[in-house]
């Protein structure tokens, strides 16, 4: 089996296994403000399954127009979609305050590298190839280095600026991720990164399993048990938390 065959099927792995923790990560969600970025890992994954098909595409196993359009949907979302999505989310969950006026700035600021981004890629042609063992996408307009100092503003700014710990850490740790893919596989920076943040996010469900993340109080958990919002994703009956005074379990 060749190295793309192994490659492609990473990408399967991983999406399946992010996958299922995205959903997982979804069922303990009690707030709508938190939906979206309890959304993040199953948005990853998905993202994930997409560069599998491309992997294919590079290895001759789907056609070159199929190709080309997962091609455009892989780099749809890395590049037009992920700069707008990550501050909104934060955003969402913000209290107000001065840090929620600076994720909003940067918010709109990442709506306008989407627009750029998403012209780049209609109207202007991407390519990909494999180049030490990865996937190399470029765009003569998305890859400009300035507007990816904006993207990586936009993108993990908004997370260390975040009232939630743990969003700041997972902003953190992704701002660590992608200097080590610039430095060490600039040329792949876009496939190489993602696949370190689609793993990444699995740590959200963790601290949404643990209450970590609760939007009316930031950094702890709070006294007032609430609903799951999606209980039918739930594999257990337990899908409503018990009503305040009364005993039992919270799961």
């Amino acid at each position: 089996m060749s190295r793309i065959c192994y490659s492609a099927s990473a990408s399967f792995v991983a999406s399946g296994v992010i996958g299922s923790i995205g959903v997982a990560t979804l069922s303990h969600v009690r707030e709508p403000r938190a939906l979206l970025f309890a959304a993040v890992p199953l948005l990853f994954a998905a993202h994930q399954f997409t560069e599998g098909f491309v992997w294919l595409g590079l290895d001759g196993r789907i056609g070159p127009v199929a190709l080309d359009h997962v091609t455009f949907l892989f780099m749809f979302y890395a590049q037009g979609v992920l700069p707008f999505l990550m501050p909104l989310a934060v955003l969402l969950m913000e209290p107000p305050g001065q840090r929620r006026s600076a994720i909003m700035a940067l918010t709109v600021l990442g709506a306008l590298v989407c627009a750029w981004m998403i012209y780049g890629l209609i109207f202007f042609e991407s390519t990909c190839s494999v180049e030490q063992y990865s996937i190399a996408y470029r765009n003569p307009l998305t890859g400009n280095f300035g507007v990816s100092l904006l993207y990586i503003l936009a993108t993990c700014g908004a997370l260390v600026l975040s009232t939630h710990r743990v969003v700041r850490w997972y902003g953190v740790l992704n701002i660590i991720g992608l200097t080590i893919a610039q430095l060490v596989k600039e040329f792949a920076f876009a496939s190489v990164w993602c696949f370190y943040a689609a793993t990444l996010s699995m740590v959200i469900y963790w601290q949404f399993r643990r209450r970590n993340i609760d939007v009316e109080t930031p950094n702890g958990t709070s006294p007032f048990p609430r609903p799951f919002l999606l209980p039918w994703l739930r594999l257990n009956g337990a899908a409503v938390s018990k009503p305040q005074g009364t005993s039992g379990t919270d799961l």
